[in-house]
């Protein structure tokens, strides 16, 4: 693939990834919340549902959510439904029993990668995204899917980073709230965020 491409997408798919995101949003919130042990189900779930969504858009669903007002809505409110439930469950985290005996034990890492995953394969705006965004640096000179294989994985590979960056700084923050009080606030925090992200979600509109 051309480097004169290549480079440009590395630069602009890193500034996007930046930007926190519902994604990143559920991954500070849940790693604060759980600490370092969420880190890698959180993480493989971001990847796992960045690889769905980018191949759901590759297979033209991308395209048919831009053109199908329904269709778009559909998968809009039910990621911020999705997003308004998890927030209020990291609200009323700690509100009965403040252990962490019991934090362990009430969410699972099977848990928290479902949440990553389902938050993140099902944002209406990530799968039209892939269709708008990879195009833009395919050189329709040489062969498309040897490109878009290599521009997917890199995406993949610095959404993983990312995603693991946030993760980390977060779950350490959460494991050094020894207080319970200031862990019920940030856990509060949390769920806001989410709640805001999931009605901002349901906010959005379809491109045209």
């Amino acid at each position: 693939m051309n480097m004169e491409l290549w480079i440009p997408f590395v630069l602009a798919a890193t500034l996007i990834l930046i930007i926190p995101g519902p994604t990143i949003l559920l991954v500070i919130s849940q790693a604060v919340a759980h600490g370092r042990r969420s880190v890698v189900p959180l993480v493989i779930g971001v990847i796992l549902g960045d690889f769905t969504a980018m191949t759901l858009s590759l297979l033209g669903l991308g395209a048919l959510m831009s053109a199908s007002a329904a269709l778009f809505t559909i998968f809009k409110w039910v990621g911020a439904l999705y997003l308004i439930y998890l927030g209020i469950k990291l609200w009323k985290l700690n509100s009965e029993n403040n252990s962490d005996k019991y934090n362990t034990k009430n969410t699972s890492a099977r848990s928290l990668l479902k949440s990553s995953f389902i938050v993140t394969a099902l944002n209406p705006k990530g799968i039209a995204f892939f269709v708008a965004f990879l195009p833009q640096f395919i050189d329709p000179l040489k062969p498309a899917f040897s490109q878009l294989t290599l521009l997917g994985g890199t995406f993949l590979l610095l959404a993983t980073i990312n995603a693991a960056l946030y993760a980390i700084f977060a779950g350490q923050l959460g494991d050094q709230m020894k207080k319970k009080k200031i862990r019920k606030w940030f856990n509060r925090c949390g769920g806001s965020a989410l709640i805001g992200a999931g009605i901002f979600t349901a906010a959005m509109q379809r491109s045209t």
